[in-house]
């Protein structure tokens, strides 16, 4: 039984963190509207960045837990290191100012977020 509660934790604890991933790259998306037409959209979406990278890794800690201990799938983890992946990619693209790729990127990463969401 308490191997059983232990291992429903740490799936809510990974299913929170997508939840999490998924909320700060939309919050993106609304950050990027406001660089447009705000003086102070640029720093909120730089702000934003730090924070989603901060939920990509929380995301990679999250499918470790359920994973090792928790004797959970690995492929959740796979996913996980590849939206870290996706996320650097994105922050290197918003620092080189490269909206042609910086920008479908933010909107694949959000749709496979929903989807992982979706899945959990």
């Amino acid at each position: 039984m308490a191997t059983q509660a232990t291992a429903q934790h740490r799936i809510s604890f990974l299913r929170t963190a997508i939840a999490l991933q998924t909320l700060t790259i939309f919050l993106q998306a609304v950050s990027a509207g406001l660089l447009l037409t705000a003086s102070y959209g640029e720093t909120l979406h730089s702000v934003g960045a730090r924070v989603m990278y901060a939920a990509s890794m929380l995301y990679v800690l999250a499918a470790v837990l359920a994973w090792k201990p928790g004797g959970g799938p690995l492929r959740p983890v796979w996913h996980a290191c590849g939206f870290l992946v996706l996320a650097s990619v994105q922050v290197v693209l918003g620092i080189a100012h490269v909206p042609s790729v910086h920008l479908p990127l933010g909107v694949l990463m959000f749709g496979l977020s929903v989807l992982a969401l979706a899945r959990r």
